[in-house]
């Protein structure tokens, strides 16, 4: 009896100390700073808070991590290609190519889409087609897609960052944990990503009462704006939109047939055939090719779609209102008015902001 009693004093002194020495780790660990985003101040018309899951709050530590992820090879199967590669900053975070190049020179087939203020797509549907839900979604599947980043599965490369001699005490000051996972690895990435924010164009600087835009830039809104002529707001926003795009899915008359089946690809519904998501119109003097094919090569050719391009089909979006006669018709003047607004939307400083840009 006397042998027991001192056993269980013994276990408890133990499990004391124990218990005590958790404590003391826990009170010893880092705590990662929380990050703020830097929201223009006329974003406010939102009215809605950038999209932040509950379950990856950004902090500086996982935005460095991120970025560093971002322009790392290490993700590719032979170190040889990042996600910068395709989603660079001097084009917007996206890619001049009509087609990305993968890691053994192939193409796909969707031109790359720029990285513009991701953190209010507020339906979190990513991809022309929106096969992702969530920012932490879309970057898994990059990683092992075959005309990609072509690792044969993410325990690879999992094991690489695992066995690297600094991400996991960099992962452990993000997360808690030296232990890499694939999860941990896109949360990272997607922390970045969403701090990739666009709102110092000439055009904010108008609306913020520091630029003045020209007599043609200002027409250029008018054709904009008007029905009977660009008609572009009902899908792109306007003033009082700041992201420039409604992330929603359209069948803007690209195509009388459809070899890419776009949303329908992914819903299953032949309603949903040949649309595709609205891109912003920030930044389009770095983003070229346009659509989600790189079809055209020149903002003048996406202006000319519009005038006098359009496809009619079963799916076509009602917004294509004047689909009969191929366009809305613009004028030289009016086409040459609108090019002139939609560059005012471009942002030197977004595709030159240090902390965009690998250290």
């Amino acid at each position: 009896m006397k042998y027991w009693i001192t056993y269980c004093l013994l276990t408890i002194i133990i499990c004391s100390c124990s218990k005590s020495e958790d404590i003391t780790n826990n009170n010893d660990a880092y705590i990662p700073i929380p990050y703020q985003l830097e929201v223009p101040q006329h974003f406010d018309q939102l009215l809605i808070d950038p999209i932040i899951p509950f379950d990856n709050p950004m902090t500086e530590e996982g935005v460095s991590l991120g970025k560093r992820l971002f322009y790392d090879r290490i993700l590719s199967v032979d170190n040889t290609k990042a996600c910068a590669s395709c989603h660079m900053p001097q084009n917007g975070f996206s890619d001049s190519n009509k087609f990305s190049i993968g890691v053994s020179g192939n193409f796909g087939n969707r031109n790359s889409m720029p990285l513009i203020n991701l953190a209010w797509n507020f339906d979190d549907k990513y991809f022309w087609d929106g096969r992702a839900l969530g920012l932490e979604h879309q970057a898994l599947e990059p990683v092992t897609n075959p005309i990609e980043l072509e690792n044969p599965s993410w325990s690879d490369v999992e094991d690489r960052l695992n066995n690297h001699p600094e991400y996991p005490n960099l992962f452990n000051q993000a997360f808690g944990t030296s232990t890499i996972t694939k999860d941990l690895v896109t949360k990272a990435i997607a922390q970045f990503e969403r701090t990739l924010i666009s709102g110092n164009s000439k055009f904010d600087k108008f609306l913020n009462g520091e630029a003045t835009l020209t007599a043609q830039e200002q027409e250029g809104l008018n054709v904009f704006m008007d029905e009977e002529r660009g008609d572009c707001f009902h899908c792109h926003g306007n003033p009082n939109n700041p992201l420039w795009t409604d992330n929603q899915f359209h069948n803007n008359g690209l195509d009388a047939t459809f070899t890419d089946l776009g949303l329908g690809a992914v819903t299953g519904n032949p309603n949903d055939n040949g649309k595709f998501r609205s891109p912003t119109l920030r930044n389009l003097a770095y983003t070229p090719p346009y659509m989600h094919d790189g079809r055209f090569l020149t903002l003048d050719d996406v202006i000319e779609h519009y005038s006098s391009g359009l496809q009619n089909s079963s799916t076509i979006d009602p917004l294509m209102k004047k689909v009969e006669q191929g366009g809305v018709q613009l004028s030289e003047e009016d086409k040459n008015n609108l090019k002139a607004f939609l560059l005012s939307l471009s942002d030197p400083s977004f595709i030159n902001n240090p902390a965009f840009l690998p250290q």
